[in-house]
């Protein structure tokens, strides 16, 4: 039975924006029947590249209501973390490193977590017998389809959620319940015409609109990518060292994005040398980065992408710092360190 007592619903949006989040909504576990069917697709095409996590949880992942079977409603909420800075400025500053947006504060995880505990906790209060899950980015859960069918927004050609009235720069979060709530109308799409996040992508890593070989996405090479990147991709991921912003930072949207509230996603200081994050050993590393997403890629892969960042900077006297890297004792980092020593070496 629906729960319409009281306008529970206002209560639990009122509830949610208390807690930090800027938007909430409402579908059933089974409100996406086409996401099986898409993202076996783009497993079957290899576009998931290391991330065989995907592939062995696609039962899940494509069906929520099996994730759960008892649950009878999700609530999406999305928290804004949008920047104050404009993300692209960086890229031109070749001697420093590019973090994604997302990362240069305190782990979204932990923050929007104790969030939905402190909504998913309130409503176990006010509907008797209520059961709930919450989820966080790390289960089995297609976020974005879920988010996109309880109205917050819609995926867009660059396969990230936008809304028009939050624009992209959004974590999200979902709470699974035995409560049957009433759902909220799907959003449509809304992109119109515009190719911008299509257009920036330094890879070339959308095949086709609302398409995305990860492959060759930066955010994947270098998060998720391990071992030595691709030649060919290198050289086109100048500078950025953790993440990629670029298709979320064009979006025209975003003129309505909703402010941060959060201060603890926030950049505190500038971006930070090349130089100094080269020479990061393991504990220095895990030090500078503690309470950070950047942490869990570890310090071999992230030295590895600070390398390719220094060997794209045309800064000859980053060479050095690479060459105190070439017989490190991780393959990949050894490989980077050549490898930007060599481009470094071809510059006049």
């Amino acid at each position: 039975m629906i729960q319409r007592s009281q306008g529970l619903k206002e209560r639990l949006t009122s509830i949610s924006l208390e807690a930090g989040f800027s938007k909430v909504g409402i579908c059933r576990p089974d409100g996406v029947p086409d996401i099986a069917d898409r993202l076996a697709a783009f497993v079957e095409a290899g576009r998931h590249g290391q991330m065989d996590w995907m592939a062995k949880r696609m039962a899940w992942r494509g069906d929520p209501s099996a994730l759960w079977p008892e649950a009878r409603s999700v609530i999406m909420l999305a928290e804004a973390y949008t920047p104050i800075h404009n993300p692209l400025a960086v890229l031109d500053q070749t001697d420093r490193g590019a973090i994604s947006v997302y990362a240069h504060g305190r782990d979204y995880h932990d923050l929007v977590k104790k969030r939905l505990k402190s909504v998913g906790r309130w409503l176990i209060s006010e509907v008797p017998g209520a059961e709930i899950k919450v989820f966080v980015d790390t289960a089995p859960v297609m976020e974005k389809p879920l988010a996109q069918a309880a109205g917050l927004g819609w995926q867009g050609k660059h396969t990230n959620l936008l809304g028009r009235d939050l624009g992209n720069w959004v974590f999200l979060g979902a709470i699974f319940t035995t409560a049957e709530l009433e759902p909220d109308a799907p959003e449509a799409e809304h992109c119109g015409s515009c190719t911008a996040c299509l257009d920036i992508c330094p890879t070339d890593a959308f095949p086709a609109p609302y398409q995305l070989d990860a492959r060759r996405c930066i955010s994947y090479l270098t998060i998720e990518h391990r071992g030595p990147v691709a030649p060919e991709l290198r050289s086109r991921m100048g500078n950025r060292i953790y993440g990629c912003d670029d298709c979320l930072a064009v979006c025209p949207w975003n003129k309505f994005a909703v402010a941060a509230t959060e201060m603890r996603y926030l950049r505190q200081d500038g971006p930070p040398l090349l130089a100094d994050l080269a020479r990061l050993d393991d504990a220095a590393f895990r030090a500078r980065f503690s309470g950070s997403p950047v942490k869990r890629i570890g310090r071999d892969r992230f030295v590895r992408n600070v390398l390719y960042a220094i060997g794209n900077s045309g800064d000859k006297s980053l060479q050095p710092v690479a060459q105190a890297l070439a017989d490190d004792p991780d393959a990949a980092v050894a490989d980077a360190a050549r490898w930007a020593i060599s481009r470094l070496g071809d510059q006049p």
